[in-house]
Protein backbone atom coordinates (compact mmCIF):
# COMPACT_ATOMS: atom_id res chain seq x y z
CA UNK A 1 0.00 0.00 0.00
CA UNK A 2 1.39 3.30 -1.13
CA UNK A 3 1.84 6.30 1.20
CA UNK A 4 -1.20 8.75 1.39
CA UNK A 5 1.12 11.79 0.97
CA UNK A 6 4.32 13.24 0.29
CA UNK A 7 6.12 15.92 0.73
CA UNK A 8 8.41 17.78 -1.79
CA UNK A 9 11.66 19.85 -1.12
CA UNK A 10 9.66 23.12 0.15
CA UNK A 11 7.31 21.24 2.37
CA UNK A 12 4.25 21.00 0.48
CA UNK A 13 2.51 18.34 1.40
CA UNK A 14 0.38 16.74 -1.44
CA UNK A 15 -2.41 13.80 -1.17
CA UNK A 16 -1.79 11.02 -3.32
CA UNK A 17 -4.75 9.80 -5.36
CA UNK A 18 -4.27 5.96 -4.98
CA UNK A 19 -5.70 3.35 -7.59
CA UNK A 20 -6.69 -0.51 -7.46
CA UNK A 21 -8.37 -0.81 -11.30
CA UNK A 22 -8.62 -3.16 -14.49
CA UNK A 23 -7.31 -0.87 -17.53
CA UNK A 24 -7.35 -1.90 -21.28
CA UNK A 25 -4.03 -0.15 -20.83
CA UNK A 26 -2.61 0.29 -24.83
CA UNK A 27 -3.91 -0.22 -28.10
CA UNK A 28 -1.96 0.04 -31.64
CA UNK A 29 -2.72 -0.92 -34.66
CA UNK A 30 0.42 -0.37 -37.45
CA UNK A 31 -0.44 0.05 -41.26
CA UNK A 32 3.24 -0.67 -43.01
CA UNK A 33 3.92 -1.09 -46.89
CA UNK A 34 5.80 0.89 -49.54
CA UNK A 35 4.77 3.33 -52.95
CA UNK A 36 6.33 2.40 -55.91
CA UNK A 37 9.66 0.59 -54.55
CA UNK A 38 10.35 -1.09 -52.06
CA UNK A 39 12.49 1.58 -50.82
CA UNK A 40 10.01 4.01 -50.25
CA UNK A 41 8.27 2.93 -46.88
CA UNK A 42 5.25 4.26 -44.92
CA UNK A 43 4.16 3.63 -41.66
CA UNK A 44 0.63 4.05 -40.12
CA UNK A 45 -0.98 3.63 -37.06
CA UNK A 46 -3.64 4.35 -34.17
CA UNK A 47 -2.43 4.40 -30.65
CA UNK A 48 -5.16 4.48 -27.56
CA UNK A 49 -3.82 5.34 -24.38
CA UNK A 50 -6.80 4.24 -22.20
CA UNK A 51 -5.76 5.06 -19.54
CA UNK A 52 -6.76 8.70 -20.59
CA UNK A 53 -10.13 8.51 -21.64
CA UNK A 54 -10.96 12.46 -21.39
CA UNK A 55 -7.83 13.91 -22.53
CA UNK A 56 -6.82 15.20 -25.44
CA UNK A 57 -4.16 12.82 -26.89
CA UNK A 58 -6.08 9.63 -25.69
CA UNK A 59 -5.96 8.49 -29.46
CA UNK A 60 -3.15 9.56 -31.68
CA UNK A 61 -3.24 8.92 -35.31
CA UNK A 62 0.39 9.49 -36.46
CA UNK A 63 3.12 7.67 -38.84
CA UNK A 64 6.47 8.27 -40.67
CA UNK A 65 7.71 8.08 -44.17
CA UNK A 66 11.09 6.55 -44.82
CA UNK A 67 13.64 6.07 -47.66
CA UNK A 68 16.01 3.58 -47.21
CA UNK A 69 19.45 4.88 -49.71
CA UNK A 70 21.44 2.04 -48.08
CA UNK A 71 22.38 0.04 -45.06
CA UNK A 72 24.54 3.33 -44.10
CA UNK A 73 21.86 5.88 -44.53
CA UNK A 74 17.81 6.39 -44.24
CA UNK A 75 16.05 8.72 -44.09
CA UNK A 76 12.42 9.41 -42.46
CA UNK A 77 10.28 12.24 -41.21
CA UNK A 78 6.91 12.00 -39.34
CA UNK A 79 6.48 11.09 -35.58
CA UNK A 80 8.84 8.76 -33.71
CA UNK A 81 10.38 8.87 -30.50
CA UNK A 82 13.61 10.68 -30.17
CA UNK A 83 17.00 8.77 -29.29
CA UNK A 84 17.39 9.86 -25.85
CA UNK A 85 17.77 6.52 -24.55
CA UNK A 86 18.16 2.66 -25.39
CA UNK A 87 13.96 2.35 -24.27
CA UNK A 88 13.20 4.49 -27.15
CA UNK A 89 15.72 3.71 -30.00
CA UNK A 90 12.93 1.05 -30.83
CA UNK A 91 13.42 -2.18 -28.42
CA UNK A 92 9.46 -1.63 -27.44
CA UNK A 93 7.56 -3.69 -27.09
CA UNK A 94 10.88 -6.09 -26.30
CA UNK A 95 11.10 -5.11 -22.49
CA UNK A 96 11.52 -6.86 -19.58
CA UNK A 97 7.90 -4.82 -17.92
CA UNK A 98 5.01 -4.36 -19.30
CA UNK A 99 4.87 -0.71 -20.90
CA UNK A 100 6.58 0.77 -18.16
CA UNK A 101 9.69 2.25 -17.41
CA UNK A 102 12.23 2.07 -14.02
CA UNK A 103 11.86 5.93 -12.67
CA UNK A 104 15.37 6.50 -13.62
CA UNK A 105 14.70 5.91 -17.32
CA UNK A 106 11.33 7.65 -16.72
CA UNK A 107 12.58 10.63 -15.56
CA UNK A 108 15.59 11.73 -17.64
CA UNK A 109 14.40 10.30 -21.26
CA UNK A 110 12.23 12.10 -23.99
CA UNK A 111 9.03 10.47 -25.29
CA UNK A 112 7.57 10.85 -28.88
CA UNK A 113 7.74 13.90 -31.28
CA UNK A 114 7.20 14.78 -34.85
CA UNK A 115 11.00 15.44 -36.66
CA UNK A 116 13.18 14.22 -39.39
CA UNK A 117 16.23 11.59 -38.66
CA UNK A 118 18.63 9.36 -40.63
CA UNK A 119 20.01 6.14 -39.06
CA UNK A 120 22.01 3.10 -40.08
CA UNK A 121 24.67 1.55 -39.83
CA UNK A 122 28.17 2.83 -40.12
CA UNK A 123 30.20 0.03 -39.84
CA UNK A 124 29.22 -3.53 -40.36
CA UNK A 125 31.71 -6.68 -39.99
CA UNK A 126 31.66 -10.42 -39.62
CA UNK A 127 30.19 -10.45 -36.08
CA UNK A 128 29.82 -6.70 -34.63
CA UNK A 129 28.38 -3.61 -36.27
CA UNK A 130 28.39 0.24 -35.34
CA UNK A 131 24.75 1.63 -35.77
CA UNK A 132 23.67 5.26 -35.42
CA UNK A 133 20.01 7.27 -35.19
CA UNK A 134 19.96 11.16 -35.34
CA UNK A 135 16.94 12.92 -34.82
CA UNK A 136 16.26 16.57 -35.07
CA UNK A 137 12.71 17.45 -33.90
CA UNK A 138 9.59 20.08 -32.10
CA UNK A 139 10.20 19.40 -28.21
CA UNK A 140 10.68 16.55 -26.42
CA UNK A 141 6.72 15.14 -25.96
CA UNK A 142 4.63 16.68 -28.75
CA UNK A 143 1.61 14.47 -27.31
CA UNK A 144 -1.07 16.36 -25.79
CA UNK A 145 0.80 19.73 -27.09
CA UNK A 146 -0.68 21.78 -30.12
CA UNK A 147 1.60 23.81 -33.07
CA UNK A 148 0.71 27.47 -30.76
CA UNK A 149 2.14 25.95 -27.78
CA UNK A 150 5.78 25.01 -29.66
CA UNK A 151 8.27 27.81 -29.18
CA UNK A 152 9.20 27.76 -33.37
CA UNK A 153 12.49 27.28 -32.39
CA UNK A 154 12.60 23.49 -33.90
CA UNK A 155 16.07 22.49 -31.78
CA UNK A 156 15.49 19.73 -30.36
CA UNK A 157 17.81 17.46 -31.58
CA UNK A 158 18.77 13.92 -30.14
CA UNK A 159 21.86 11.43 -31.34
CA UNK A 160 22.28 7.74 -30.55
CA UNK A 161 25.32 5.80 -31.40
CA UNK A 162 25.75 2.11 -30.41
CA UNK A 163 27.96 -1.43 -31.24
CA UNK A 164 26.95 -4.46 -30.91
CA UNK A 165 28.83 -7.57 -31.23
CA UNK A 166 27.65 -10.62 -32.42
CA UNK A 167 23.78 -11.72 -33.08
CA UNK A 168 22.40 -8.58 -30.42
CA UNK A 169 20.90 -7.69 -32.94
CA UNK A 170 20.43 -3.72 -33.93
CA UNK A 171 17.66 -3.22 -31.69
CA UNK A 172 17.98 -5.97 -29.67
CA UNK A 173 15.16 -6.84 -26.88
CA UNK A 174 16.05 -6.33 -23.20
CA UNK A 175 17.08 -9.94 -21.75
CA UNK A 176 17.51 -13.28 -23.47
CA UNK A 177 14.41 -14.48 -24.66
CA UNK A 178 16.26 -15.98 -27.80
CA UNK A 179 19.05 -18.36 -25.41
CA UNK A 180 22.22 -16.81 -26.93
CA UNK A 181 24.94 -19.89 -26.86
CA UNK A 182 27.76 -17.20 -27.43
CA UNK A 183 28.00 -13.89 -25.53
CA UNK A 184 26.21 -11.47 -27.38
CA UNK A 185 26.96 -7.55 -26.41
CA UNK A 186 25.77 -4.10 -27.28
CA UNK A 187 27.11 -0.59 -26.13
CA UNK A 188 25.52 2.48 -26.77
CA UNK A 189 25.04 6.37 -25.83
CA UNK A 190 22.96 8.60 -26.62
CA UNK A 191 22.98 12.71 -26.21
CA UNK A 192 20.15 15.20 -26.15
CA UNK A 193 19.59 18.76 -26.40
CA UNK A 194 16.29 20.90 -26.12
CA UNK A 195 15.03 24.52 -25.70
CA UNK A 196 12.15 23.78 -23.57
CA UNK A 197 9.80 26.69 -22.69
CA UNK A 198 6.74 26.55 -20.09
CA UNK A 199 3.75 26.08 -22.49
CA UNK A 200 5.53 23.30 -24.76
CA UNK A 201 5.21 21.07 -21.82
CA UNK A 202 3.05 17.94 -21.92
CA UNK A 203 0.10 18.52 -19.09
CA UNK A 204 0.81 16.24 -16.09
CA UNK A 205 -1.60 13.10 -17.17
CA UNK A 206 -1.12 13.27 -20.42
CA UNK A 207 -0.29 9.90 -22.11
CA UNK A 208 3.46 9.07 -22.31
CA UNK A 209 4.12 12.32 -20.33
CA UNK A 210 7.39 13.47 -20.60
CA UNK A 211 8.19 16.43 -18.25
CA UNK A 212 11.36 18.24 -17.50
CA UNK A 213 11.20 17.45 -13.39
CA UNK A 214 13.30 17.83 -10.67
CA UNK A 215 13.72 15.40 -8.26
CA UNK A 216 10.92 15.73 -5.68
CA UNK A 217 8.62 15.26 -8.45
CA UNK A 218 7.17 18.85 -9.39
CA UNK A 219 7.71 19.95 -13.23
CA UNK A 220 10.88 22.52 -13.52
CA UNK A 221 7.97 24.83 -14.87
CA UNK A 222 5.45 24.49 -12.14
CA UNK A 223 4.90 27.74 -10.45
CA UNK A 224 6.86 27.65 -7.01
CA UNK A 225 9.03 24.54 -8.11
CA UNK A 226 12.32 26.21 -7.14
CA UNK A 227 11.40 29.67 -5.49
CA UNK A 228 8.37 30.24 -3.65
CA UNK A 229 6.02 32.34 -6.23
CA UNK A 230 8.29 31.76 -8.69
CA UNK A 231 7.93 30.39 -12.19
CA UNK A 232 10.25 29.26 -14.34
CA UNK A 233 9.34 30.15 -17.98
CA UNK A 234 12.52 28.50 -20.21
CA UNK A 235 15.26 26.16 -19.85
CA UNK A 236 17.99 24.09 -21.72
CA UNK A 237 17.68 20.62 -21.41
CA UNK A 238 20.73 18.52 -22.08
CA UNK A 239 20.21 14.64 -21.29
CA UNK A 240 23.87 11.84 -21.87
CA UNK A 241 23.02 8.78 -21.38
CA UNK A 242 25.19 5.65 -21.85
CA UNK A 243 24.24 1.79 -21.77
CA UNK A 244 25.24 -1.58 -22.37
CA UNK A 245 23.64 -5.06 -22.54
CA UNK A 246 24.46 -8.84 -22.21
CA UNK A 247 22.82 -11.98 -23.32
CA UNK A 248 24.30 -15.26 -22.45
CA UNK A 249 22.40 -18.84 -22.24
CA UNK A 250 19.33 -17.19 -21.32
CA UNK A 251 20.30 -14.62 -18.85
CA UNK A 252 20.47 -11.39 -19.71
CA UNK A 253 22.26 -7.82 -17.90
CA UNK A 254 20.99 -4.60 -18.70
CA UNK A 255 22.45 -1.24 -17.26
CA UNK A 256 22.37 2.35 -18.16
CA UNK A 257 23.51 5.83 -17.01
CA UNK A 258 22.16 8.90 -16.83
CA UNK A 259 23.31 12.45 -16.84
CA UNK A 260 21.06 15.70 -17.08
CA UNK A 261 21.85 19.31 -17.08
CA UNK A 262 18.69 22.23 -16.95
CA UNK A 263 20.75 25.57 -17.24
CA UNK A 264 19.82 29.00 -18.59
CA UNK A 265 16.90 29.51 -16.66
CA UNK A 266 14.64 32.44 -17.17
CA UNK A 267 12.17 33.07 -14.61
CA UNK A 268 9.94 35.84 -13.59
CA UNK A 269 11.80 36.39 -10.51
CA UNK A 270 14.89 35.55 -8.38
CA UNK A 271 16.15 31.87 -8.23
CA UNK A 272 18.19 30.09 -5.88
CA UNK A 273 20.41 28.72 -8.93
CA UNK A 274 20.52 29.12 -12.35
CA UNK A 275 21.63 25.43 -13.23
CA UNK A 276 20.77 22.12 -12.14
CA UNK A 277 22.47 18.92 -12.31
CA UNK A 278 20.96 15.23 -11.80
CA UNK A 279 22.76 11.98 -12.58
CA UNK A 280 21.66 8.44 -12.11
CA UNK A 281 21.60 4.93 -13.43
CA UNK A 282 18.91 1.45 -13.58
CA UNK A 283 20.37 -2.19 -13.90
CA UNK A 284 17.83 -4.53 -14.67
CA UNK A 285 18.81 -8.79 -14.75
CA UNK A 286 16.81 -11.54 -15.90
CA UNK A 287 16.59 -15.05 -16.87
CA UNK A 288 15.16 -17.70 -18.57
CA UNK A 289 13.76 -20.34 -15.98
CA UNK A 290 12.12 -22.43 -18.77
CA UNK A 291 13.45 -22.14 -22.06
CA UNK A 292 11.44 -19.41 -24.36
CA UNK A 293 8.62 -19.79 -21.39
CA UNK A 294 9.01 -18.69 -18.42
CA UNK A 295 11.51 -15.96 -17.33
CA UNK A 296 11.98 -14.00 -14.00
CA UNK A 297 13.85 -10.39 -13.97
CA UNK A 298 14.83 -8.01 -10.97
CA UNK A 299 15.27 -4.18 -11.46
CA UNK A 300 16.09 -1.06 -9.56
CA UNK A 301 16.94 2.74 -10.36
CA UNK A 302 18.34 5.69 -8.32
CA UNK A 303 18.22 9.37 -9.01
CA UNK A 304 20.88 11.49 -7.70
CA UNK A 305 19.00 14.79 -7.54
CA UNK A 306 19.50 18.16 -6.15
CA UNK A 307 15.69 18.03 -4.27
CA UNK A 308 16.03 14.32 -3.47
CA UNK A 309 17.37 10.75 -3.87
CA UNK A 310 14.54 8.86 -4.81
CA UNK A 311 14.34 5.00 -6.39
CA UNK A 312 12.56 1.72 -7.18
CA UNK A 313 13.18 -1.87 -6.98
CA UNK A 314 11.25 -4.87 -8.01
CA UNK A 315 11.07 -8.34 -10.34
CA UNK A 316 8.61 -9.82 -11.86
CA UNK A 317 7.82 -13.20 -14.20
CA UNK A 318 7.01 -13.41 -17.84
CA UNK A 319 5.73 -16.26 -18.58
CA UNK A 320 5.47 -17.10 -23.00
CA UNK A 321 2.58 -19.80 -23.05
CA UNK A 322 3.19 -20.53 -26.91
CA UNK A 323 7.16 -20.27 -26.76
CA UNK A 324 7.48 -16.87 -28.47
CA UNK A 325 6.82 -12.97 -27.66
CA UNK A 326 3.31 -13.27 -29.48
CA UNK A 327 1.43 -13.79 -26.18
CA UNK A 328 2.91 -12.96 -22.30
CA UNK A 329 1.15 -13.32 -19.15
CA UNK A 330 3.54 -11.03 -16.69
CA UNK A 331 2.92 -10.15 -12.69
CA UNK A 332 5.40 -7.62 -11.07
CA UNK A 333 5.91 -6.31 -7.50
CA UNK A 334 7.47 -3.07 -7.68
CA UNK A 335 8.76 -0.82 -4.32
CA UNK A 336 9.01 2.71 -5.35
CA UNK A 337 10.73 5.36 -2.93
CA UNK A 338 9.36 8.82 -3.48
CA UNK A 339 8.80 8.63 -6.89
CA UNK A 340 9.22 12.08 -9.28
CA UNK A 341 7.64 10.47 -12.14
CA UNK A 342 4.01 9.31 -12.27
CA UNK A 343 1.00 10.23 -14.84
CA UNK A 344 -2.30 7.71 -15.46
CA UNK A 345 -0.63 5.32 -18.56
CA UNK A 346 2.21 4.79 -15.68
CA UNK A 347 1.40 2.06 -12.72
CA UNK A 348 2.51 4.35 -10.07
CA UNK A 349 1.68 8.13 -9.35
CA UNK A 350 4.24 11.03 -8.25
CA UNK A 351 5.15 10.69 -5.02
CA UNK A 352 4.36 7.48 -4.48
CA UNK A 353 6.30 5.75 -1.75
CA UNK A 354 5.46 2.04 -0.92
CA UNK A 355 4.84 -1.29 -2.98
CA UNK A 356 2.78 -1.82 -5.95
CA UNK A 357 1.45 -5.04 -7.52
CA UNK A 358 0.53 -5.38 -11.00
CA UNK A 359 -0.69 -8.39 -13.19
CA UNK A 360 -0.23 -7.86 -17.37
CA UNK A 361 -1.29 -9.11 -20.36
CA UNK A 362 0.43 -8.51 -23.77
CA UNK A 363 -0.44 -9.78 -26.89
CA UNK A 364 1.27 -8.67 -30.54
CA UNK A 365 0.24 -10.02 -33.92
Amino acid sequence: MLDHTYTDHVGDESRIDLRNDLQLQKVMIYFRGWLGTPRFRYTLYVWTANTSQGLGAQVVSAGNLTYHASDLFEIAVGIAGLPTTRSVRGQWPGWLKVDNRTIADEYFRGSYTTGVWASGTLVQGPVHGLHYKTMLGNNLSQLGIDAAQLNGGFDTSATALWWTFRDFGVYGAFGDFEGHQRAALSLGSEFTRSNETRQNQPGQNAPENTQVRVSDGGGIFDEGSLAEGVTVQRALYRMWAVDGALKYRGFGVDAEYFMRWVTDLHANGPLPRDRLFDHGGQLQLSAMLVKQTLQAYGFGSLILGQYGKPFDAGGGLNYFPFHTRILRFNAELLYAYHSPVGYLAYPIPVGATGPTFMANVEMMF
